[in-house]
């Protein structure tokens, strides 16, 4: 597996970068935790855990409770990379959660975002 920077980069340290994203464009904190829960399956507690702990990316996915089985329906293109065709896991989670924050900032509906 290629091992690229953001694997080991703290997700506490990225984290304020995501709600300044969405603040900036009339969004809330609130629902870019809904969408990291939905996600990931963390909750409030734990997800506060994991950002006392400052762990990595790479064990932020490894950890989390339950990727929710509707990542599949997150199509489109992120960074410059279709998301559905992102070989690495790790960095399909990832960028599949750039993705939830891109369409949140970008004021879409959370019923969209949430793939219900």
């Amino acid at each position: 597996m290629e091992n690229h920077r953001i694997f080991t980069t703290s997700f506490a340290s990225v984290y304020p970068h995501y709600i300044n994203k969405v603040e900036r464009k009339g969004q809330t904190k609130v629902e870019l935790d809904e969408i990291i829960f939905w996600l990931t399956g963390y909750n409030e507690e734990t997800f506060q855990q994991v950002l006392d702990d400052k762990i990595d990316f790479q064990t932020f996915f490894e950890k989390a409770p339950q990727i929710n089985p509707n990542v599949a329906k997150i199509t489109g293109v992120i960074c410059g990379y279709r998301v559905e065709d992102i070989e690495n896991p790790l960095m399909q989670k990832i960028r599949y959660l750039d993705k939830l924050v891109d369409e949140l900032s970008k004021g879409k509906s959370m019923n969209k975002i949430l793939r219900s």
